[in-house]
């Protein structure tokens, strides 16, 4: 395996998170896809091969996410540094979007910071940066 291709999040509302996720997080749908028992909107960053599916399932009961139950926890989005991480956190606090403080972190030799936020079904997603450690 080279990687994730993409990740599959089920939602409650598409139109919704359609507009949410294009405004706040800059995606792009590029694609439908439909199969019994509901579809799929296929969205994309321009920049770069993040790839998120939006599902809408008929059987949906419309209950909310809970990361304690069995399956996703959160989705950590990755930024390329802190200034970047910074400007995420600017441009989500702007919009509106009620995100955690920036939290620096430090895990045996490697630092970062991140920061915390929830989607319109309350998915947990998160941003983070690592300072992978000097190689000498």
């Amino acid at each position: 395996m080279t990687g994730i291709h993409h990740l599959g999040i089920t939602v409650t509302d598409l139109a919704r998170s359609l507009d949410w996720y294009t405004e706040m997080l800059g995606m792009i749908q590029w694609g439908e896809e439909h199969y019994p028992g509901g579809h799929t909107a296929l969205l994309m960053r321009p920049d770069h091969s993040l790839h998120l599916g939006l599902d809408v399932h008929d059987r949906n009961g419309g209950e909310s996410f809970a990361p304690h139950r069995t399956g996703l926890d959160h989705l950590a989005l990755a930024a390329a540094s802190r200034d970047q991480l910074a400007q995420w956190y600017a441009h989500l606090t702007g919009k509106g979007v009620v995100c955690s403080d920036i939290k620096d972190f430090v895990l045996g030799p490697t630092t970062g910071a991140l920061f915390t936020f929830p989607d319109p079904d309350g998915i947990a997603l998160e941003v983070i940066t690592i300072d992978l450690p000097s190689q000498s």
